[in-house]
Formats: C-alpha cells, structure tokens, sequence
C-alpha cells in the first residue's frame, strides 16, 4: 500500500499509539495471519471462533512489521490500539483510497457469477493498466478492505467484489471504496434465507448503484427485471447489458460447442464481432456482457473487449474446472460454492458436455445453504431437474442435501440412477469403485459442505 504513518493511522482510527511513534511509516502489506508478516506491514489482530490474533501479535513484531492493531497494548510489541481492529481496519483502507484520486473503482455485486466476473474484468482491463483483483472471494468486511489496501500510487483499477448478508452491508463496503463504476450482475435466491425474499435482495443489491460516484457509471443486467428497475435509484450514467434487444451490450446467436464452452455475436455500439469463450457454461455469457460493459465504461475499444473475452480465463479455482484425468474420467470442480441458480446452470454444462462426447455423466451434488425456509423445496427442484436433463448418476451428499435425493425419486429416478450417502468418505469411495474411462463428474456444493475436497480427491487419484 502507500506509505503512511502511524500518527495519521492513529488518527483515521481513533486509536492510541503504544510503544511506537507517530513518525512510524507503514509501507508494507497489511495482514490478519502473522505467517504473512513481513518488515514495515501491519498486523491485524482479529479475534477468531478458535484462536485470537493477538497471541501472534508477537511473531508479527518479530516478522518486523512497524505496528498492529490490537484492542489492547501487548508486551514488547508496537500496537495502535482500538475498540475494534475490523473496523479500523476499513477506516484505514478509507484512508488510502481517498489518497487515490485517479484510482478507478470496480464494484460489483449480485447473487451469482460475481467472481467469475471479477476475474473476466480483471482479465479485460490489466493490460491497459495496473490492476488490483485479488484471486478467489474476498467480498466481505475483511475481504475488501484488504483488497483496497492493496492499491499503490501506480495502481489505475481496483476491482472490488462485493456480497450482501444484511441491508446496508453493501453501503458500508462502498463507503470503504466509493465505486466509480458500479455493477449489478442478478438478484437470485442465495442468502434468500437470511433476506426473506428476492425484492428484499433487490434492495440490498442495488446499495451499489446508489453509492456509484458523480460522473460514474452504472452497469445493470437488463435481462432481470430487479436489476433493470436499479436504473431509478441513480441519477449517474447507466450502461446495460444481455440478451434483450434493448441492451446496450448484447449477445446474439448464442451457441455452446461440444465441451460447454459458449459463443455469440457481441454487440457494442456500432461494433458487432464473434467471441467465442474458453469458459465451460453457457451462463458465462452473461458474465462476459457484464465484464464487456465494464470494460467499455472505463474506456476500452469494443475490438480490445472482444480479444480480451476470447483469449480470457478465469483465476480462481474450483469454478467449471475441468480437468480430465489419465485414466480418461473428466473431472469438472464447480465446488466452491452454490446456489439454485448456479446449480442449474452447472447440471445443463454437465449434460451438454456429456451429450457430445456420447458420455456417462455424474452430478455428485451436496447441499446448498443459506436459503431459509426454501430449502427443502429448492434441493427437491435441483433434484427433479437432474431426472429431468437425464443425468445418467446422481450421488447427493450430507443430511442437508437429502431432498434432492427425495426429488430424483418422486420424478422417476430408477435404480441407482440416484444415491444418497452422508459422508464425503463415503461418496468418495462409491466414485473409486464405479467410475469408468470417459465419465464426466461434475462436483457441486456450497463452500461449507466442502465438497471442493471431494474434487481434489477425484483429480489427485490419476494425476
């Protein structure tokens, strides 16, 4: 990040200064793990469900970092001590950013696909300029303002992902890193457990259009009517995109070849050309409009965007990854997390893949959280669809995920056609005994149903 002193930390964070002077200079990572640690950072001590960052405030110091901030002074240690170091923690990266005034920030937000985005945006705009996207999902209070003090004085575009549990996480999130361009991929139903419902999303959603900056850019999906109805809520320029006539950045002609990988017309302005992506899943295409739309709204050529699009892929793990093995099993890890929306749009990949290859295909599906009082219907429907698209094998994993099993069954799944087991163990050892050579497995489930372990078994076993 860019240099500053411990005196004005201080002051940004309401904290006191023990056993380090105001002239103290930060000018190196800031961290919440001391293994990161390392001479003129600072060091985040958070509290933890298990272990509490101030019993490694001291490995910190040793690390060299110039302070921490701590919610009490530690022997031996320079501290900036506050009421709560998570909150100064974003105070600081406040701090930075309104250092920054070139900085471009890319917010996004919405209920699937955000960093798949973040990392086709990414893709699109690094080469024109320094770019800070940080690899995987860090969308949340610690998450984003780590992100955000990644940024240097040479640093043109920050991207910054953004999730929602609650209405106003958004707001403050965008408080930390006003956006200059603004982003809304879809309302679904993830988190619709602790929201209620898809218009109470909507409204957390659209947070992030009401915090776009003066002079800045909207961008909204005009394929989802809650999305589109966003463009009320600010008076800055908005850019749109998707498969309706109207949008501003379209696709048209959509096709998906036989390994899943989607390719359309791409309409920009007056600009119409051919991309054809290296990303399994025709839902892709919708985060490339949006991605596009991004790019076109911080000055890229629609000629740059759709080169980008067509050599892009993405950075984090664990989203359509496919990897085929030795011994001819093609594993697809879609396991780093899920909701019904991307469950479906992974189940009709795992069949187009299947189908042009003359193939078996294996759902091997775990249990989608966070969706309240739905959740039983939900996992039923995800299930009939599997029965539906004629998944050849469905092995649905933990308690959790049952219903889907349930759904197969009542919608006329025979056989083994569906399997329920309660452990990842077990489902592991059911995959080892009875997949074939030319087997598609796709591995799907929310992050804290791990499933994403069961993946990297599968793809370890004939490496």
């Amino acid at each position: 990040m860019i240099p500053v002193s411990c005196g004005e930390i201080a002051d940004a964070v309401r904290g006191e200064l023990v056993g380090v002077e105001p002239t103290g200079v930060v000018d190196g990572a800031v961290v919440i793990d001391s293994r990161d640690a390392g001479p003129g950072g600072l060091f985040v001590a958070l509290p933890g469900e298990r272990v509490d960052g101030h019993d490694f405030v001291g490995t910190a110091t040793s690390a060299g970092v110039t302070a921490s901030l701590t919610t009490r002074p530690v022997d031996g240690s320079p501290c900036i001590v506050v009421d709560d170091p998570q909150r100064a923690l974003g105070e600081l990266a406040r701090l930075v950013v309104g250092r920054l005034p070139d900085l471009v920030v890319i917010g996004l937000t919405g209920s699937t696909g955000k960093t798949s985005t973040k990392d086709l945006i990414g893709r699109l705009i690094s080469p024109y300029g320094e770019t800070v996207v940080p690899e995987g999902s860090f969308n949340n209070e610690i998450g984003h303002p780590l992100t955000a003090l990644q940024a240097t004085g040479s640093t043109k575009y920050l991207v910054a992902e953004m999730g929602a549990r609650h209405r106003g996480d958004i707001t403050y999130l965008t408080g930390i890193t006003p956006p200059t361009v603004g982003l809304v991929l879809n309302v679904g139903t993830s988190h619709i457990g602790e929201f209620g419902s898809q218009d109470n999303i909507a409204v957390a959603k659209g947070e992030m259009i009401e915090a776009v900056a003066a002079g800045g850019t909207a961008v909204l999906n005009a394929d989802d009517h809650r999305v589109a109805a966003m463009r009320s809520r600010t008076e800055q320029q908005v850019l749109t995109f998707g498969e309706a006539p109207e949008a501003d950045v379209r696709a048209t002609d959509v096709k998906v070849d036989g390994e899943g990988r989607p390719a359309f017309t791409l309409h920009l302005g007056g600009y119409s050309g051919t991309v054809q992506l290296r990303l399994i899943g025709e839902h892709f295409v919708s985060n490339a409009l949006a991605a596009a739309a991004v790019a076109a709204a911080v000055g890229l050529t629609p000629e740059q965007i759709a080169d980008g699009l067509n050599a892009a892929t993405l950075m984090s793990a664990a989203r359509m990854e496919l990897t085929e093995r030795a011994d001819g099993v093609t594993v697809i890890n879609d396991a780093f997390n899920a909701n019904p929306d991307s469950t479906r749009a992974a189940l009709k990949s795992l069949v187009a893949i299947g189908r042009s290859r003359g193939a078996r295909t294996w759902a091997v599906l775990g249990e989608m959280l966070e969706l309240g009082d739905t959740s039983a219907d939900e996992h039923d429907a995800i299930g009939r669809l599997a029965v539906r698209l004629d998944v050849n094998r469905l092995v649905v994993v933990g308690a959790g995920a049952k219903p889907m099993h349930l759904g197969a069954s009542l919608e006329g799944s025979w056989g083994n056609e569906s399997t329920y087991v309660e452990t990842i163990g077990e489902a592991l050892e059911l995959l080892r005994a009875e997949l074939r050579a030319g087997d598609v497995v796709l591995v799907k489930s929310s992050k804290a149903a791990k499933l994403r372990s069961l993946a990297d078994a599968l793809v370890e076993a004939q490496q």
